[in-house]
Formats: structure tokens, sequence, C-alpha cells
């Protein structure tokens, strides 16, 4: 056998096997991530919000008044999902309605005091709950995930 021909055999093996460690790898984060999520979601104190209005409370709070455009957009739903969304985060008084800064057409949605409210109690009590998590931990397994936040922020977004 060639020289030439060896390495193509091994890089082929190379690559076969770094398919199957990204292949394995993918599983376990998947379902790792998964549980976490779902272990989180137990902590809420949502008073029987779903998880897309939580989220788009969030969304509100973060980037500040927000219009239902941009919301849909930003949850990667359709717009009348949104809608629906919307109005019933504003029939219990999570969000309300103002005027556009540069367009009088449109509308954005604040959160009220009652929002904020409720959206700071529901981050307060799941932060605590992942602290005490997290304190139960290595340091050094408290480092490596320090070191994984920015990976799992990467492929969220993409």
């Amino acid at each position: 056998m060639s020289y030439a021909k060896g390495m193509t055999e091994q890089v082929g093996q190379d690559a076969q096997a770094v398919e199957a460690d990204v292949s394995g790898l993918a599983s376990v984060l998947r379902i790792g991530v998964m549980r976490l999520a779902r272990r989180m979601r137990s902590e809420r104190t949502s008073e029987g919000l779903t998880v897309s209005q939580l989220s788009v409370l969030g969304i509100i709070d973060r980037e500040g008044p927000s219009s239902p455009t941009h919301l849909a957009a930003a949850e990667r739903v359709q717009p009348p999902s949104m809608t629906r969304v919307v109005a019933a985060i504003e029939e219990l008084d999570l969000v309300r309605r103002q005027p556009h800064p540069s367009d009088r057409r449109q509308c954005v949605l604040a959160l009220t005091d009652r929002g904020r409210d409720l959206l700071a109690e529901d981050r307060n009590k799941r932060q605590a709950w992942l602290a005490c998590r997290l304190n139960d931990l290595l340091p050094a397994e408290r480092e490596a995930l320090r070191l994984a936040v920015p990976v799992i922020e990467r492929l969220a977004d993409s």
C-alpha cells in the first residue's frame, strides 16, 4: 500500500470517528439541556402563564418596549400566534400598549409594574434554585460550565 493511499484511508477513518463523536456529543448534550430546561421550568412562579408568554415578557424587559412584529420575529413565530400571546398577557395587565416612537400607525408593548414584578419573582426563584445546584458542584465542574456558557449561547443564537 502506498503512503498516500494509507493516509487517505486514515483521514477517512478519522473523519468517521469525528462524525461519530460529534453525533454522540449532540445526543448527550440535547438530553442534558432538555432535562435542565424542564427542571428550570418546574421552578417557575408563573401564575399559569405559558413559556411563550413568559418569554415575551422577558424580551420586553431586556430590550424595552417592542412591537408585536419584533416579538414574533424574536420568538420565531408567525404574527397571528404572537397576537394571541400578546392578548393574553395584556388581559392579565402584564403589558400595556404605547404609541410607537416613530410610526403613529403602530404600537409597542411595555411591561406594567405587575408584569415587571411577576418576571422578577420568577427569575429570582429560578436563579436561587440554580445557584444552590451550582454550589453543590466541584469548583472544576463550575469552571467547566463557566467556559461552556459562551459556546451554548452561540449554539442558541444560530
